[in-house]
């Protein structure tokens, strides 16, 4: 087992990264100061993972419950917040209780958004089981629900109390969804670190092919940079948005299309072209450059071209965008690879151009 540490004075947390870490009472035991648990997951991975983390928590002697909620985005919805919040008050559960939240990336904001609200605040556990969720979404804080109007537009940062990246899980994890997660592995270099991209670049088909030491570097790789952005710029003032490198164009595809049609990841990986196309128009990218952000996606199994939106319903969507700042759309764009920067206005023509040559 790793340990890494997200470094926020009074609210720091580990993050225990290795294979077989769901079983392992002790990880939990730290966050059982309230004597009581509720597990939320959904209709997969409950079948795959729950009785073995409640096991897990019961010898770490606490009580607990399970609240299962649907696959997929369309989980972060208010009906469920009210649902698990009915399901807390049914179990008696305090403010001191833990809530665990058992899956990927929905299931992580979907819960992390009821332990931010309910009761004032409780605390919570991550315990991805995506290579999504691990690399990005369990880490940071970052919790929330969809709004027909918006992805994410409904939330709270509230901080776990610890994460448990067990890679074990990602052996079960269908073959589009672990390619959805590559994304955001991707993502991460190339928004940060060009020395992570080069080995990528030889490393992507060991990904694909599940190898544990590739899976694990990678998982450790991605969560060293978060930790670091997180610890200097917790709410996303400066920094920290631009791990949102291909979002804002992704989160229109999403919601363009239907929650759910599109993975998150795959949303993402159009929105990095449509981002690097940007890029090279506002002249702070090298053709030869976007070639590279194409290649690499391309070889992850992931989209290049988004779907069929006019790029004035893009534009529409992307207006809405909760990372907006002075009624401006604000994008991440690549001056290089690993170095993306946020300019401080960008033509929406270049942006129109962007999204029409990203579709051909």
């Amino acid at each position: 087992m790793e340990n890494l540490r997200v470094a926020l004075g009074e609210r720091s947390y580990p993050i225990h990264l290795g294979a077989g870490l769901i079983d392992s009472a002790e990880l939990y035991a730290p966050c059982l100061a309230g004597g009581t648990a509720a597990i939320v997951t959904n209709e997969v991975v409950a079948p795959l993972y729950l009785s073995r983390v409640r096991a897990a928590i019961v010898s770490a002697g606490a009580r607990v419950s399970a609240i299962v909620v649907e696959d997929g985005e369309q989980a972060k919805r208010w009906e469920n917040v009210d649902r698990v919040c009915d399901a807390l008050l049914q179990a008696r559960c305090g403010r001191d209780t833990l809530l665990v939240a058992l899956g990927g990336g929905v299931v992580g904001d979907l819960a992390g958004f009821v332990a931010a609200v309910y009761q004032r605040g409780m605390p919570f556990l991550q315990v991805p089981t995506t290579l999504l969720a691990q690399v990005d979404s369990s880490v940071g804080g970052k919790t929330a629900i969809n709004h027909a109007r918006g992805k994410n537009m409904i939330g709270a940062f509230h901080q776990p109390r610890a994460v448990i990246c067990d890679v074990a899980t990602l052996d079960t994890l269908p073959e589009r969804e672990l390619r959805a997660g590559l994304a955001e592995v991707i993502k991460h270099g190339f928004a940060l670190d060009l020395a992570f991209v080069e080995w990528l670049e030889e490393n992507v088909e060991k990904l694909l092919k599940r190898e544990r030491g590739a899976l694990v570097y990678a998982v450790r790789r991605c969560c060293e940079l978060k930790a670091r952005i997180v610890a200097a710029d917790e709410r996303e003032a400066g920094e920290r948005a631009l791990l949102n490198f291909g979002h804002t164009f992704g989160h229109a595809i999403e919601a363009g299309a239907g929650y759910g049609v599109w993975l998150h990841g795959e949303a993402i990986s159009a929105g990095m072209v449509m981002a690097a196309e940007l890029s090279v128009r506002t002249g702070a990218l090298k053709e030869k450059d976007l070639a590279r952000v194409r290649s690499l996606l391309g070889r992850a199994g992931l989209p290049v071209k988004g779907p069929a939106i006019a790029p004035e319903r893009m534009l529409e969507l992307m207006a809405s965008d909760k990372k907006n700042a002075r009624g401006k759309t604000r994008f991440v764009l690549l001056s290089g690879i690993g170095r993306a920067a946020l300019p401080a206005e960008v033509d929406a023509r270049l942006v129109r151009e962007a999204i029409v040559a990203a579709a051909q």
